[in-house]
């Protein structure tokens, strides 16, 4: 795989690729949606904007200080290899300047114009990523983005608990959503790059128990996250069309992961973690709809 070494001067654009802009969309998507599940009406704009702009560079903040404590892997796998840091177009000093300068306006932010219990929630995440999963779980264990899942999982949360400044039971349950959708999204994908996480002894499950196991444990985990999805029209937090949104999304997931199973398509791994995406939006979106459509209790 390719080596550092290249000394192209650093752009703007070198800086928004360590912030991840893709998953911190996802996750922008997800917060905002939590918002608007915490009220029966509009969310105050002042929330919705800067909520959302000081969880967006937190999170980036996050996902730079894993370019800076990946470099070494991220020279080594195809599907990092043109990382900023990873090719030496953005130095570490200026990458972890860069992510504290991010990092602390997003908490400025937040302490400031939402409330404190978001902001320390926040920067429980962003430590749980940068910190505890990036540093330690995964490189110890083959349940790392199980455990690390976690703080993936706080994006709706953090936009719950920024309009109504509680942690609520079913801000809780969006967030266990993501939580249980973790694994079998991202498991799809360490199945496609296996070799290359074993060659950089990262123990992902594909790698320290197998490739069948680890489907066994997509098409699990699949089930209970399936039934999880269930639970806010059970607690009556969402209604009809949510319930209909997720049995079909779900049974999209159910099919990829019994595909996987069966192996024979060489392809359902990346396909299983590309639908794993649009699952995820369309899950959430669906549930922004029926809010507003079928509104079935007061909050």
């Amino acid at each position: 795989m390719a080596t550092a070494g290249k000394t192209d001067q650093v752009t703007w654009r070198d800086f928004k690729e360590l912030t991840k802009p893709n998953v911190v969309l996802l996750m922008i998507l997800t917060a905002a949606i939590g918002m608007f599940m915490a009220v029966p009406g509009m969310v105050p704009l002042q929330i919705l904007v800067l909520g959302n702009l000081g969880i967006a560079l937190c999170a980036g903040a996050a996902a730079t200080v894993n370019h800076l404590v990946d470099q070494r892997i991220d020279r080594q796998m195809s599907r990092t290899h043109k990382r900023p840091v990873a090719q030496g177009r953005v130095k570490p000093l200026q990458a972890a300047l860069f992510a504290a300068i991010i990092g602390t306006l997003g908490m400025a932010i937040l302490l400031i114009w939402v409330n404190a219990l978001t902001a320390w929630l926040t920067l429980a995440s962003l430590l749980g990523y940068a910190v505890v999963y990036t540093m330690f779980l995964k490189r110890a264990t083959p349940q790392n983005i199980v455990i690390g899942g976690l703080a993936g999982a706080a994006p709706p949360l953090l936009g719950w608990t920024a309009v109504t400044g509680e942690v609520g039971g079913h801000g809780l349950l969006l967030a266990l959503i993501i939580f249980a959708w973790t694994p079998p999204h991202f498991w799809a994908l360490a199945i496609h790059r296996r070799e290359e996480y074993a060659a950089v002894d990262i123990p992902m499950l594909p790698v320290t128990h197998g490739v069948a196991f680890t489907k066994l444990h997509i098409l699990l985990y699949t089930v209970i996250m399936f039934l999880i999805t269930l639970l806010p029209f059970a607690t009556r937090m969402s209604g009809p069309l949510y319930l209909l949104g997720a049995v079909v999304l779900g049974g999209g997931f159910l099919y990829w992961a019994i595909e996987l199973l069966r192996d024979k398509n060489p392809n359902a791994p990346m396909e299983t973690f590309r639908y794993s995406i649009i699952y995820l939006m369309a899950l959430f979106v669906v549930m922004l709809l029926d809010h507003y459509l079928f509104p079935v209790s007061s909050l």
